[in-house]
């Protein structure tokens, strides 16, 4: 079993233009501590889900958990800085929207859910501003900020911090020796921390052991998830096909585009000793050379075969010409989901609603209008 920690590498020689980089950040921070710059709060909850590293913690799957979650109670808003997208400014997103217009993330949110609203905004107080005010969306309930943890501009009700546990904040450093955005000591700014692509095996002492390193204060609730894999889903039309079902001997292509692909390599072994991994740099915009390399590659595996990708990469996929028949007849996008583990998913859960309703704006009108009266 890998631990906790096992995916970092730090280059050394790069320490001293951390520390540089470390004057910036702390300065910044100050400065939004004292109240030289703004933090700007609402009335509409809003979660902001995001991490201290840069890429690769799950910001995706426990977004879409939440969106699970809410869905059905309320209207959502999904506002994301939709990164590397070639659009510009406040984007609302529609059904037959490019996904190069609004980022990949954004893209796979927006197809995966109905009735959802899924916006891109650099400026998050502007996306906030025209989410809740344009008559295409006043409508909304909640807001979800996407990988928002380092933009203190906006004030979040609940703010949510996730930590690799491949990657934990204790053992990490600074950009660009390392891959922290922020010093550990940014993670108090958190309401909840959660731990996540966590073994599924963890031991009660292991547990411990974390709950210790993260050395949190007591206004911090503590949580712990791991991914689970759902069944194949192929990226130009056909049946699902579970994990189970691939042949014993199956050679598997595994092509990402994504910060740390490391995780699904580990996961993948036990269904296949036979994986060859093809990875890109995280949101990679495949090119024609690299459609041809993935073609030629998969033409030389020996049979049974198949390629795995991931949704995200699936959506950048799908609008890319040069795929052979062979490719695409066999590609396949492997979904993920997010279990908390520690019988903590039903306190999470009403941590959330509870947050979400209390502070609707009905209930905030309602509670105005009462102590009007009064």
């Amino acid at each position: 079993m890998r631990t906790e920690g096992d995916f970092i590498k730090i280059n050394e020689w790069l320490l001293p233009f951390s520390w540089l980089y470390g004057i910036g950040v702390r300065v910044r921070n100050w400065m939004f501590n004292i109240g030289i710059l703004k933090s700007q709060s609402y009335d509409i909850p809003i979660i902001a889900v995001g991490n201290i590293t840069v890429g690769g913690s799950g910001k995706t799957p426990h977004v879409e958990y939440l969106i699970n979650l809410l869905h059905d109670k309320m209207k959502i808003a999904v506002l994301s800085r939709g990164y590397k997208r070639k659009s510009r400014g406040y984007v609302l997103a529609d059904d037959n929207m490019p996904m190069s217009e609004i980022g990949d993330e954004p893209y796979q949110m927006k197809h995966k859910f109905d009735n959802i609203y899924v916006a891109v905004d650099k400026r998050r107080r502007n996306g906030i501003e025209r989410l809740t005010n344009d008559e295409a969306t006043k409508d909304v309930d909640v807001i979800l900020l996407d990988d928002a943890y380092q933009h203190r501009y906006v004030k979040p009700g609940i703010n949510i911090l996730l930590v690799d546990y491949h990657r934990l904040i204790i053992y990490d450093k600074l950009l660009p020796a390392g891959r922290m955005r922020e010093p550990q000591q940014g993670k108090s700014r958190a309401d909840i921390v959660i731990v996540t692509k966590c073994p599924k095996d963890l031991n009660p002492m292991e547990f411990r052991v974390l709950k210790r390193a993260m050395n949190l204060y007591p206004y911090q609730e503590l949580y712990f998830t791991t991914l689970q894999y759902e069944s194949l889903k192929p990226v130009f039309g056909g049946e699902r096909k579970p994990l189970s079902q691939l042949p014993k001997d199956v050679n598997i292509l595994l092509l990402t585009g994504i910060a740390s692909p490391q995780q699904m390599t580990m996961d993948l072994q036990p269904v296949s000793s036979n994986i060859t991994p093809l990875t890109f740099g995280d949101h990679h915009q495949f090119t024609s050379d690299d459609i041809e390399r993935v073609n030629s590659t998969f033409a030389a595996m020996k049979q049974p075969k198949v390629i795995i990708t991931t949704e995200k990469d699936a959506t950048r996929l799908t609008d890319v010409e040069g795929l052979s028949d062979e490719t695409k007849q066999n590609i396949y996008a492997l979904p993920i989901r997010i279990k908390f583990m520690l019988e903590g998913e039903e306190e999470f859960n009403n941590k959330i609603i509870s947050y979400v309703r209390k502070n609707s704006r009905n209930s905030i009108l309602a509670k105005r209008k009462d102590d009007n009266k009064s």
